[in-house]
């Protein structure tokens, strides 16, 4: 082969990079309910950055270009400029915090997902036990 690899040496590093990461079918589901993690100060500062680029170029279609722009702009800024931006990045993260724990706590008590369980259960199941104790009850 070229470049002075043997035909077992290219397999063995496929083979490795496959088995890298997780498995295939084995994603787990996000709970629609979770709330979502709170934007970072540049993602705070991207939003108004957005506004004001968007207005001075309105012919512009890229994502990209808005993109590069606003990370030039953020990276010249100096960090007195970028205060109010970290000020209100933390403002929401402490807000996520507080929604976060009380969806863990309605996780807890099991209000969310407990509902869920008791649907898997067949009827049939639940027939069947209802009919045990009713039977017990006759003797």
């Amino acid at each position: 082969m070229k470049g002075g690899e043997s035909k077992a040496e290219a397999t063995s590093t496929d083979s490795r990079l496959k088995t890298r990461g997780r498995k295939p079918g084995k994603k787990t589901k996000k709970d629609p309910n979770q709330p979502k993690r709170p934007p970072s100060a540049f993602f705070v500062f991207l939003e108004d950055f957005r506004k004001e680029f968007n207005l001075a170029n309105p012919n512009n279609k890229s994502v990209a270009t808005v993109g590069k722009a606003a990370g030039a702009k953020w990276k010249s800024m100096t960090e007195d400029d970028k205060a109010p931006y970290v000020a209100k990045a933390e403002s929401r993260k402490t807000e996520y915090l507080k929604t976060m724990q009380q969806y863990n706590m309605k996780l807890a008590s099991g209000t969310n997902r407990g509902e869920e369980d008791d649907s898997d259960k067949s009827k049939s199941e639940v027939d069947e036990a209802v009919s045990d104790e009713e039977e017990e009850g006759d003797d």
